[in-house]
């Protein structure tokens, strides 16, 4: 199946339902509107040229327009490579990297992309999603034209999308999505996920990730669904948001959904007809699952995944956890892959035992111009995630952490997911980060960075007493401190290797 067919069949079935829905502009198109748009799209990029295989660049925020250019360049073929605004500083890397022949954007990141796109050297056309500006196409003008597109290739092996992972282990890799394997997991998504005709599905995070696309899009869209997109998000607007839309289905990261619980907590109420939260980008503490299973009496799911699979290696399910044991269960792997746990040598292990995750069954073609890392993790037919976890008896799968954030501390291994886990478990904190870094009495002193609810005043001597014993570890060496934030990746997971970088400087 093709990306763009959800859009397709959603309009055979039912036209006039609401299909995409911009919540910052209030911009709804029904699954009709939606077809004539991207194909209005479509006909503009194939009159500057774009066609089958070529790269169209999307550097702007969440909205209509980056919806609508993603779904036009599938439609003809080509590639949406979409980074993220964030990066406006090393835009010159990602062009430089996938050299795309068109750049479109929004107006704010019209200095950025014009320095990286006369470095680049590739772009032809830029388009501005706003309107005209000096050396750029006005993108409304083109879709006012009502250009034709040429014939749909067609090709569901052919690569559609490109999205950049987080880079904590060298320079962002473009994953080269293609179109069935990425729509099989979709629907598999949507089928786990129970998502419906009937459901609203929110998502307010990043449209450069993946996540989003896997999660927010394609699956709803798969099934008939209505999506919401949206750009400006506080904890009160979006709460109001979901009140608005009568969404069914959030899609966020741990972040955003512990602010809904906040928010909840403040209008003694849930959000409209809110069933469930979904996560990804990061752990989710169990502690917050608890908190929504207690509080607001609905399921809050976690993924795991990452841009190189254009789906998840694992899910839960859209129900309320009873045990709390086994709240820090993500789920079993879904039906269009195949999950093994690995040791050093890469031999399978039995239940409970940790180990590297593996997985075949679908995910990226490979990484965009980089053959030795492509073979480095898809050659053998099999993709090494570099994420450790285990799998029960029933197949679920937990997950432990990066293989490259594992703290060495007296001869000790850490899982800074566990000494994480205690500190969110407290009442007052709001998010944890455990790093390490070269100690000559130690080997690495692990340090905690702590970030509080507001009206909290607990102390970093406090903190570390809270957890003592509570972790498997002597944490004799920890150093605890309660800072004011924590930096972020785009795609809402906490910015550890810039937090080591931190440290790094201070000594």
């Amino acid at each position: 199946m093709l990306m763009h067919q959800v859009l397709i069949d959603g309009a055979e079935r039912t036209p006039e339902k609401p299909a995409l829905h911009w919540v910052d502009r209030n911009v709804v198109l029904s699954y009709a509107q939606a077809v004539a748009r991207m194909e209005d799209m479509a006909g503009a990029l194939a009159s500057l040229g774009l066609g089958r295989g070529d790269r169209v660049t999307i550097f702007a925020h969440n909205g209509m327009d980056y919806l609508l250019t993603m779904f036009g360049a599938w439609r003809l073929g080509a590639i949406a490579a979409v980074v993220n605004v964030q990066f406006a500083a090393e835009l010159d890397y990602y062009l430089a990297d996938h050299t795309p022949s068109i750049v479109v954007y929004t107006h704010d990141m019209a200095d950025s992309v014009k320095r990286a796109a006369r470095s680049a050297g590739s772009v032809r056309h830029l388009v501005c999603m706003d309107g005209p500006q000096e050396g750029a196409l006005s993108l409304p003008e083109l879709l006012q034209a009502r250009l034709a597109a040429p014939p749909d290739p067609a090709d569901e092996n052919a690569v559609a999308h490109l999205a950049y992972t987080s880079g904590t282990t060298g320079k962002p890799k473009g994953a080269c999505l293609a179109h069935e394997p990425t729509m099989r997991a979709a629907r598999c998504i949507g089928e786990r996920l129970r998502i419906t005709a009937l459901d609203d599905s929110f998502g307010p995070t990043a449209l450069s990730s993946s996540y989003q696309l896997v999660a927010n899009l394609l699956p709803p869209l798969s099934r008939g669904a209505s999506v919401h997109v949206m750009g400006k998000w506080t904890q009160s607007s979006g709460w109001a948001a979901l009140e608005r839309t009568a969404a069914s289905l959030l899609v966020a990261n741990p972040s955003l959904l512990a602010q809904i619980l906040a928010e909840s907590r403040i209008q003694g109420r849930v959000p409209g007809r809110l069933r469930a939260g979904l996560s990804g980008g990061g752990p989710v503490p169990p502690s917050l699952k608890k908190a929504w299973r207690e509080e607001l009496k609905l399921p809050l799911v976690e993924s795991f995944g990452q841009s190189e699979l254009g789906g998840f290696m694992a899910l839960g399910f859209p129900d309320l956890v009873a045990a709390d044991a086994q709240l820090g269960r993500v789920g079993p792997p879904l039906p269009d892959k195949e999950v093994r746990i690995v040791d050093g040598q890469r031999r399978s292990l039995p239940p409970g035992r940790i180990g590297e995750i593996e997985l075949r069954g679908g995910f990226m073609v490979g990484y965009w111009g980089k053959p030795e890392k492509t073979a480095e993790t898809i050659g053998t037919g099999w993709l090494r995630t570099g994420d450790l976890g285990l799998m029960d008896e029933e197949g679920f799968i937990t997950m432990r952490g990066r293989r490259s954030e594992l703290i060495e501390t007296d001869g000790v291994l850490w899982f800074p997911r566990d000494v994480e886990e205690a500190f969110c478990a407290l009442a007052g904190v709001a998010q944890a980060a455990v790093v390490g870094i070269a100690d000559a009495a130690c080997g690495q002193r692990p340090h905690a960075f702590i970030t509080l609810l507001p009206g909290q005043t607990l102390t970093a001597q406090w903190l570390k007493g809270a957890i003592d014993g509570k972790v498997s570890y002597d944490i004799t060496a920890l150093v605890v401190n309660v800072v004011a934030d924590l930096p972020m990746t785009p795609t809402g997971k906490i910015a550890k290797g810039e937090l080591a970088a931190r440290l790094a400087a201070t000594v």
